[in-house]
């Protein structure tokens, strides 16, 4: 990967005097290794993982080299990180016994998926075998690996914020990390809104999902409204007032909105919001909980989502949402 700076001057155009980038047509980079040093030692000081055995948390990012940037060309963005970690992790047993170990995350990179990232846990040298370790390679791996998805999300959605600028018809690209997402014209559009903030017009459109959990309405609705429960699945700070226009923030503010609806059981109507969408616009989601006898199924409707957020808006929801509560909670459903 090229460092910072070291593109191909071929392809970096000047920006106009008045620094208009028009039609979002001049490549332009912004450099994010600083950020993202800040962040992922953020993140990974945050990681806690508690079990029968005891508990083991990281006490020290003793490494963390490597670079990130964002580049924006005719308004497709362009990510490039690669990044070599290494972590320092303590943890008590039951009995009260201290280990130390280290974490290697050699190849944190945009060429692989998050559930991809190798991590590599050991104890530290002349530390005597416990089955913290084991709980450390099973649990706190996959706790790593959320990790690394919380900062590609955050890299894509945060840190890009007016990158991509209004084009000469009004309608700013998408800030969408997909480089290969493609809207078909022939969608039928949900409608078009005027966003209050700037006055322009967004196409926006419909998107239905519907996913089954082994558990049942009463503990599926309020996995939404609990902020401890949300802050459970998401793995990060989350503010929820569950009540009728009551705000909430996930995921450190990349999602937020207010609830529009709270029937117990039955039903949630909320305004949401990605940080990344223009300021001021908010989708309607609505999510109803039928009960299908030891089962929940869960249909969600969002209308007024940006048409160009459309993809990125489903896999968010699969995989920030219906996966992690799963994976959280223990309720993905067999169905034999």
């Amino acid at each position: 990967m090229a460092k910072w700076g070291q593109g191909d001057p071929r392809w970096i155009v000047e920006l106009r005097s008045d620094a208009t980038n028009v039609n979002n047509w001049h490549w332009t980079e912004r450099e994010a290794t600083g950020w993202s040093t800040d962040k992922l030692k953020e993140l990974l000081m945050g990681v806690r993982v508690e079990s029968e055995e005891g508990t083991c948390e990281v006490t020290e990012v003793s490494k963390l080299e490597g670079e990130a940037s964002i580049n924006n060309r005719k308004g497709k963005l362009i990510f490039f990180y690669e990044w070599d970690i290494k972590l320092n992790w303590t943890g008590i047993s039951k009995s009260g016994v201290k280990y130390k170990g280290h974490v290697e995350i050699p190849n944190l990179s945009d060429e692989n998926d998050p559930s991809e990232v190798e991590v590599r846990v050991s104890l530290a040298k002349d530390e005597p075998d416990t089955n913290l370790l084991s709980v450390m390679r099973k649990e706190g791996v996959l706790k790593f690996q959320e990790v690394v998805a919380v900062y590609i999300s955050t890299l894509k959605t945060e840190f890009t914020q007016g990158m991509i600028l209004p084009t000469a018809n009004g309608v700013s690209h998408s800030a969408a990390p997909e480089q290969k997402l493609k809207i078909d014209p022939k969608k039928v559009q949900d409608k078009s809104v005027t966003c209050q903030s700037t006055g322009v017009k967004i196409p926006t459109c419909k998107i239905t999902l519907k996913e089954t959990f082994l558990t049942s309405p009463e503990e599926l609705y309020n996995v939404f409204i609990r902020q401890e429960l949300v802050q459970g699945f998401t793995h990060a700070p989350a503010s929820v007032k569950p009540e009728k226009g009551g705000k909430f923030q996930l995921l450190g503010g990349n999602v937020s909105g207010e609830f529009v609806e709270l029937e117990p059981e039955k039903h949630i109507v909320m305004s949401w919001r990605f940080k990344s969408w223009p300021a001021g616009h908010h989708a309607s989601i609505t999510l109803t909980f039928t009960d299908k006898g030891g089962e929940t199924e869960l249909r969600l409707e969002a209308r007024g989502v940006p048409q160009s957020e459309e993809e990125r808006t489903k896999e968010g929801w699969k995989r920030y949402y219906f996966e992690g509560i799963k994976q959280t909670f223990g309720y993905g459903a067999i169905h034999l």
